[in-house]
């Protein structure tokens, strides 16, 4: 942050009156995804970002590249376009290009994915270690079973070239995919739909990297029959409750007291 821009200094409020209802309901719902990844110890210090699309445009939002996950609200979020330009963002502090180059290849390869999240934590990067990737051997990881994908490590996401094998590998319909040795990314139409698929998908990575630990028994892999009727279990309505669990983590924001809508 530059020595003329603080914090402090942003004022919500005129943010608030220049965009539509849409932008800002927008920019609270990923704003709250940050302060909630906080929550989980999701981060990776200023790293790894959360984007949304934003309703009726080909801008994007994202965050600041300096700002931690729980200093993060509706107001500080920088918006740009699909060639990283920066349209608006109160902070003075730009974005990361690599967060521009995972997300902008998402956003622009699948126009009805609204929110993309990338998170870098031990246990998805662990798993993404894995020569086997995810197993399925709980509940949580039949969440995604029948549509993870994976993309190859090709050093930090700098380079534009690497977009079009990473939209490739992550295909038309997925919403969940590893990135080999780098960590995990979800999407979704929504910026709750993106989030719940993340922690299913984190949870999972938890799960297989504690039951590798115990190092004696061998692992129970759930039969493949099992596991796609778990999958589709999830996708039937009523099967994931997204919208019911959503809102309950809203809640528990304010009872917190983060002021993610400013």
């Amino acid at each position: 942050m530059n020595a003329k821009t603080s914090l402090s200094a942003v004022d919500s409020s005129s943010l608030c009156a220049r965009v539509s209802d849409e932008e800002w309901q927008v920019r609270c719902d990923l704003a709250a995804a940050y302060q909630l990844a906080a929550h989980f110890r999701w981060t990776d210090l200023i790293f790894t970002h959360f984007t949304a699309r934003v309703p009726g445009s080909e801008y994007m939002l994202i965050n600041p590249y300096g700002l931690m996950f729980d200093e993060i609200t509706a107001s500080t979020l920088v918006k740009i376009d699909k060639d990283c330009n920066v349209i608006e963002d109160v902070t003075g502090l730009g974005v990361n290009r690599a967060g521009f180059v995972i997300h902008g290849a998402v956003h622009e390869a699948r126009p009805e994915v609204n929110c993309v999240i990338h998170t870098h934590t031990r246990a998805g990067v662990a798993v993404s270690a894995h020569k086997s990737g995810l197993l399925p051997i709980s509940q949580h990881s039949l969440r995604t079973y029948g549509m993870l994908t994976y993309h190859d490590y090709e050093g930090i996401a700098l380079d534009m070239d690497e977009r079009e094998r990473l939209a490739g590998d992550l295909g038309p319909t997925s919403k969940a995919m590893i990135l080999r040795n780098h960590g995990l990314l979800s999407v979704g139409q929504s910026v709750s739909e993106a989030f719940e698929i993340m922690y299913y998908l984190d949870t999972a990575c938890q799960i297989q990297v504690d039951a590798i630990a115990g190092g004696k028994a061998e692992l129970q892999l759930i039969a493949e029959q099992t596991a796609k009727k778990g999958y589709l279990q999830f996708q039937d309505e009523g099967g994931a409750e997204i919208d019911l669990c959503w809102k309950a983590m809203l809640r528990m924001l304010d009872r917190k007291g983060i002021a993610y809508r400013d």
